[in-house]
């Protein structure tokens, strides 16, 4: 009985094998158990990669879009000439923003029965405010309009909730203000003393990132090289080019824009042991959940030695009858194989199911259990973020498919290598 490889014949023994009778229960249990646990481990992996690609995007978004991918400093503590530096640098290949900025850490207070917190505060002009698109497309209306003068500042909406000072319908209560309490006061007979200023709040912003939306304070430039007594210069003059991710090929150009003796700070040196610990764990969180599909093929090997041990006298008659060893190990590798085949296939539909619908998920399981399951204070981020990168799917497939075909070849070569007398000699 001579067959062609994989041939028609083949994958209906394979299948008929796979559909269990009473006195093979156990095998049957076994084989499901191993297409769920594949089907589990494949969903797993693509759900957990996914979300932490989308943390590491998402994070990556709102860093980039709210702080400088170049930020250039002085040596000393303002840097007198930066109407003239941020031109020069305005002008290099590639460079799609540049601003002065003031910038210096704050105690606020709200009003009677609120808790003072820290705040960083960031002086900027009305226009560049403007060009920094994730904060002004999310300001408050008429916000931007009345950010000028000495007493108008902008919030972010977690610290403007934390001072009281939003309705329940989001908008600002009639007169809102803080106190910003600065460590540099004027200096008296007695020594320094703090200086402290009542600033009416015109409007809030929303970043989704809640450390920025409940710690930074805009504030016109020229009102904030006043409180800071930085009136002769800027802090720092923040850059932005049009690919961040290769910000190394701008930073030689900028620095020659720059005037002498300004240091250069990237993105990438300033948040590089966040987004390393981000890859890091990402890495491990693959290699652990990794050993769930591990498992499962074990569970398939269990499975095929048992089937192959109860088919014995099968084997045996289709050798008699001419099949080949070949013959006999391609059925065997064919049933084990589409337990991990259908596994994987089942997997990867309810990872991706699961990783599009990962928010709207959360948000009714949140409801059902009455708890909150993705706290912005913890992730950083106002909600539970995913990617689904194709690469990830191909290789978390392609793992799954492979660990299943090296979990069926010892079983089907065993089976292969059953002897038809000696399988039937007791008969």
């Amino acid at each position: 009985m001579s067959t062609r490889p994989f041939a028609a014949f083949e994958w209906l023994l394979a299948g008929r094998y796979l559909r269990a009778r009473k006195k093979e229960r156990t095998v049957s249990v076994i084989a499901v158990i191993s297409f769920l646990g594949i089907m589990l481990g494949v969903a797993t992996l693509i759900i957990v990669m996914s979300v932490m690609n989308g943390f590491r995007t998402e994070l990556l978004s709102k860093i980039l879009g709210l702080n400088g991918h170049v930020t250039a400093m002085p040596l000393g503590e303002t840097m007198p000439d930066f109407d003239a530096a941020t031109a020069a640098i305005r002008q290099v290949p590639g460079v799609v923003r540049a601003a002065p900025l003031v910038d210096g850490q704050v105690m606020v207070r709200g009003s009677e029965g609120t808790t003072a917190t820290g705040a960083l505060v960031r002086g900027i002009r009305k226009a560049d405010l403007a060009t920094l698109t994730v904060v002004s497309n999310s300001l408050t209306s008429g916000a931007l309009d009345a950010f000028e003068g000495g007493h108008a500042i902008i919030i972010g909406t977690r610290l403007a909730d934390q001072m009281g000072l939003r309705l329940s319908d989001g908008s600002l209560i009639p007169g809102a203000s803080l106190t910003l309490i600065g460590a540099e006061g004027p200096v008296t007979a007695v020594g320094p003393t703090t200086r402290r200023k009542t600033y009416d709040v015109v409007g809030t912003f929303t970043i989704g990132m809640s450390e920025y939306d409940q710690l930074i304070i805009f504030m016109p430039f020229e009102q904030a090289q006043l409180y800071f007594r930085k009136e002769d210069g800027a802090t720092q003059i923040e850059v932005m080019v049009k690919s961040p991710e290769r910000v190394q090929d701008w930073v030689p150009a900028i620095r020659e824009a720059s005037p002498p003796g300004t240091r250069l700070s990237t993105w990438q040196q300033t948040n590089a042991s966040f987004f390393n610990a981000i890859q890091v764990e990402r890495t491990v969180m693959f290699l652990i959940l990794t050993l769930i599909i591990l498992v499962a093929a074990l569970n398939i090997i269990s499975s095929m030695i048992m089937l192959v041990k109860d088919k014995g006298r099968d084997i045996a008659i289709l050798r008699t009858m001419g099949a080949t060893r070949g013959t006999v190990m391609r059925v065997f590798l064919i049933a084990g194989a589409s337990i991990g085949a259908v596994g994987t296939i089942a997997g990867v539909g309810l990872g991706l199911l699961f990783a599009l619908n990962i928010e709207s998920i959360r948000q009714f399981v949140s409801g059902l259990l009455g708890v909150q399951l993705f706290d912005p204070l913890i992730y950083f981020l106002s909600k539970l973020p995913a990617e689904v990168q194709t690469n990830d799917v191909i290789i978390i497939g392609g793992m799954a498919l492979g660990l299943s075909l090296l979990a069926t070849i010892y079983p089907a070569w065993r089976a292969a290598r059953i002897d038809p007398v000696e399988a039937l000699r007791y008969e």
